[in-house]
């Protein structure tokens, strides 16, 4: 691809991913690469343009992270994001210090003098709300830098060398907590810059497809179809490619939700007419998966048989006749890759773990097909709709895997599946009736391991506590739960109870925290 590119070079902050979201929002591409590969990526790339991100450590620490120098002597435009200035500031000549005190959350900056940066956003003499989290600060500028706005902790709220075009700001703009953060960015890579806005999923598409092509050439592919967003985006485009050349595999391994077998089954095969080898393996799965608890192990049981059964129908689609599968698609987005080559060990591991089931074994020596590995999910999304894909497909909520398992705390059984697959079903049917469904990011409902006893007309019965869970979000790293009034509650508690045999109590989860995340597991 031969677009306009921005490299932004992460310093460890746990918001990057948003600076390229807001860059990729303007239409311009960008790629994330950890400090310590920097520099190659620097001369790979060739960008017009640079971002340094903010991160957790201290300028101050002996051997803490810094730029690659040939960024400052690039002559390219920089902005640098809060440790991203204050390393800018030490490379230069500037002094950072420790001692001070901290801002982490909302605060006020006064404009102090015109920028680029700002033009059109800020005037000068006002103040404007910003999201801060630091605790060094910058004590002395560079030479050719500028103060050109200060908050109550941070004399150099921003600061930038116009000459050189070097903008540093001690807040983050690529958080919804500062307002005008992205129309900051934009300004940044548009104004400043100059870079044009050509990524555009109609742009994608065509380019992916002819490096479908060349890659595959008239090779077979083998695609595990999980009946989510990412590997059906990631099958259709395939297929415009190469057409009958790729056969997808489905595993219903018992924990969908209700009626997602038939739909994927419906819209793959019938719909879009590509070839799919439908396995109904819930027997092995729910069999395997009978007296055990830890959430960690489910996981890694229902990771280990996937790999057993797609292995198995790989095996015969080899023996079809037509040849064997050389290439494996898979649905990796680019937040797997930034998450690959940057920090590793942190909780985040144990975190992400929770959410997939593991790669295949490299005794199927297969090339991988990865479509999608450049894509956010809002822009997978995208290409959806630009490649055709239904609406009611494409707009479907996150679905956290792997599939009910870690909604059903503790056992699960095929009749707490069951109980639970009519619960969410009605849930997200309210949601919809009442016109909630798009502007809720997320929700689901959950099987608690408790049994209430309880009075339904003259019988008292003993059955499950189901918990409903809803949350908002616009970057899908942080949440809140969503405001529902108690009349919907209502409706929807009185028809799980009524309609769901085995649940006698519904409650509602008004905790905030990542979406996806089940605290009860």
């Amino acid at each position: 691809m031969h677009h306009d590119t921005l490299l932004i070079i992460d310093f460890g902050s746990q918001v990057t991913q948003l600076i390229a979201r807001r860059v990729r929002e303007t239409g311009i591409y960008c790629e994330i690469h950890p400090y310590q590969k920097a520099e190659e990526a620097f001369a790979k790339l060739n960008p017009k343009a640079v971002i340094l991100s903010g991160g957790p450590d201290s300028v101050l620490r002996e051997g803490s992270p810094r730029a690659p120098k040939a960024v400052f002597e690039s002559g390219l435009p920089i902005l640098a994001i809060c440790y991203g200035q204050q390393t800018t500031a030490v490379q230069l000549g500037g002094v950072v210090e420790g001692g001070h005190a901290a801002e982490f959350g909302r605060a006020d900056i006064l404009i102090k003098e015109k920028s680029a940066l700002f033009e059109g956003l800020w005037e000068t003499g006002k103040t404007y709300p910003v999201w801060m989290s630091h605790g060094d600060r910058v004590t002395k500028l560079p030479e050719g830098f500028s103060v050109k706005a200060t908050s109550e902790n941070a004399p150099f709220a921003i600061a930038t060398d116009e000459a050189r075009r070097i903008y540093t700001t001690m807040f983050h703009p690529e958080v919804v907590h500062t307002p005008d953060g992205g129309k900051l960015i934009a300004n940044f890579v548009h104004k400043i810059a100059g870079l044009k806005s050509d990524w555009t999923m109609g742009a994608y598409r065509a380019e992916m497809i002819a490096k479908i092509r060349a890659q595959v050439g008239k090779g077979r592919v083998i695609c595990g179809l999980s009946g989510g967003v990412d590997s059906s985006v990631a099958a259709v485009l395939i297929h415009e490619a190469i057409g009958d050349q790729l056969t997808c595999v489905y595993v219903d391994h018992g924990l969908m939700r209700k009626g997602e077998s038939e739909q994927v089954v419906s819209l793959f095969r019938d719909h879009y007419n590509i070839p799919l080898v439908a396995v109904d393996a819930s027997e092995t799965f729910l069999g395997a998966l009978a007296g055990v608890s830890d959430p960690e192990v489910k996981r890694k049981t229902i990771g280990r048989l996937f790999i057993e059964v797609f292995e198995r129908e790989a095996n015969k689609i080899a023996h079809d006749g037509k040849g064997a599968p050389e290439f494996l698609a898979q649905g990796t987005l680019y937040p797997d890759v930034i998450e690959s080559v940057s920090f590793s060990g942190g909780p985040s591991v144990t975190i992400k773990s929770h959410h997939n089931v593991g790669g295949l074994p490299e005794r199927m020596k297969m090339k991988l097909v990865e479509p999608l590995r450049e894509l956010f999910k809002d822009e997978v999304r995208a290409l959806g709709r630009e490649l055709g894909l239904p609406e009611s497909f494409i707009g479907r909520h996150p679905f956290p895997g792997p599939g009910l398992a870690i909604r059903i705390p503790g056992e699960i059984t095929r009749e707490k599946a069951d109980i639970l697959r009519e619960a969410d079903a009605i849930y997200l049917e309210e949601i919809r009736k009442a016109g909630l469904y798009d502007t809720i990011w997320q929700a689901f409902a959950v099987l608690l391991p408790v049994r209430t006893v309880g009075v339904m007309g003259d019988h008292r019965t003993y059955d499950h506590v189901c918990a409903l869970r809803a949350v908002t979000s616009v970057d899908g790293m942080t949440a809140d739960f969503f405001p529902f009034d108690m009349n919907f509650l209502g409706r929807a508690a009185t028809r799980i109870i009524n309609e769901v045999k085995g649940i006698n109590r519904v409650v509602y989860d008004i905790t905030s925290k990542p979406p996806g995340t089940i605290e009860w597991e």
